[in-house]
């Protein structure tokens, strides 16, 4: 019975599902980099990635609970642990404010500016799935929640790069929208038939166009950054990478097939992978 519960749990942090840790903490990890000039201390660095993975799991679970009434109607949620019973609803809450308190623990490492900040953090991670109900735009609100371990790792580290940050902060929040909108076009039926709202039903029929779009002032804002840091050609040839990566995605989104639209948000992880690649060649080579 325990032994159940414990995988029901795993299955509801989506730890076995690690794409959202991926997206989460490679931004965090450019961030790192940035602000430690290529070399930030490890010890940073294992509490950023933990902290990346436990905020992750407490947003999934509390995500769950907000969309408790709501994912047993959808093809791709029904089989989740709470609406399949396999995990109750005080049981996901216990759940979230004991991952919340991990958090804290690890937070709690580091200097007073990251610890008031992870409090704001951790207020947006627990509203957006709230948010799909009265906003159209929940996707913006995921975006500032997947924001914060940039600004954190700025003042983890001391760093006076803050025009860099903002710039890495508002590229990332643009990124999220533009994958997370693949991620909902995905779910767009099933979410029209509940009432729940999100950009790709907002988007409409414009929904390639704007993903493309914002992924193309992504990119923009990225060359912003790397020519504040006179980055080296092979960070450059990454960014390149990164766009090659999104014109692809546009090519798998074409037909507004969900499956693919859900696989061309899965590919975003890449995207994220081959710019932190870029970024710690250019600070170690």
């Amino acid at each position: 019975m325990i032994a159940q519960k414990l995988q029901a749990f795993w299955q509801l942090m989506r730890a076995d599902r690690p794409i959202g840790t991926y997206l989460l903490a490679w931004p965090t990890i450019w961030a790192l980099l940035i602000a430690g000039t290529g070399n930030p201390p490890l010890k940073i660095v294992v509490i950023f990635l933990l902290g990346t993975f436990v905020m992750r799991s407490a947003g999934c679970v509390i995500n769950d609970f907000a969309d408790r009434n709501f994912d047993g109607h959808v093809r791709r949620t029904k089989q989740r642990p709470i609406p399949a019973g396999k995990i109750s609803a005080t049981e996901a809450i216990i759940g979230f404010f004991i991952l919340l308190a991990i958090a804290f623990g690890l937070v709690l490492q580091l200097n007073t500016n990251t610890v008031m900040l992870s409090f704001l953090a951790a207020g947006v991670a627990a509203l957006y799935p709230f948010c799909k109900r009265w906003t159209h735009l929940p996707q913006v609100v995921l975006g500032v929640a997947f924001s914060f371990g940039i600004l954190m790792a700025f003042t983890a580290l001391e760093s006076n790069e803050w025009f860099i940050a903002a710039l890495l902060f508002i590229a990332n929040i643009i990124w999220t929208v533009a994958y997370d909108t693949e991620y909902a076009m995905a779910d767009r039926e099933d979410d029209l038939k509940i009432g729940l709202q999100s950009t790709a039903i907002l988007f409409g029929r414009f929904d390639k166009l704007i993903i493309a779009l914002l992924q193309l002032v992504v990119i923009g804002l990225l060359a912003w950054v790397l020519y504040i840091l006179t980055a080296d050609w092979i960070a450059w040839a990454a960014l390149g990478v990164s766009v090659l990566l999104f014109m692809y995605q546009q090519w798998m989104i074409r037909h507004r097939e969900p499956m693919k639209c859900f696989q061309a948000f899965l590919h975003n992880h890449y995207v994220g992978m081959v710019f932190a690649i870029g970024l710690a060649l250019h600070y170690w080579y």
